[in-house]
């Protein structure tokens, strides 16, 4: 299934941190990407079921609240949204099996590494248009 022509690929972040939420979802919104920040696992596959086709990336944080982590939501999101570029990063490294395409990112992460994996994922998402 493509994107429509029109619609603006979506970066959606997950961190529980706000300041690094916050701090992510500004970088990001230096791309051509829009940015939905959650702070859940939960709420990341919501917005994911509801704008589908027009995510490209999924940036979030290994070590999360509530009944799924960041590589529970990686597995997730590569099974049902294969186009999806995921990311995924942890301060203490990976603990759990990441899926084969999932990207790994060691805190602190640099802003340069995010804006790569940005460009990635917006070239990846109009080469699906």
């Amino acid at each position: 299934m493509g994107r429509a022509a029109s619609a603006v690929p979506i970066a959606v972040v997950v961190e529980e941190d706000e300041a690094v939420r916050d701090f992510a979802s500004a970088i990001l919104e230096e791309t051509d990407l829009d940015v939905i920040a959650c702070d859940s696992a939960e709420d990341a596959l919501a917005v994911i079921r509801e704008h589908g086709p027009e995510v490209a990336l999924l940036f979030t944080e290994m070590s999360l609240h509530g009944v799924m982590d960041g590589a529970a939501l990686a597995r997730t999101v590569e099974r049902e949204w294969p186009d999806i570029r995921v990311v995924v990063t942890s301060e203490t490294g990976r603990a759990q099996p990441l899926p084969d395409h999932t990207v790994f990112m060691r805190k602190p992460w640099r802003p340069l590494d995010v804006l790569v994996q940005a460009e990635r994922a917006t070239v990846e998402s109009h080469g699906r248009a």
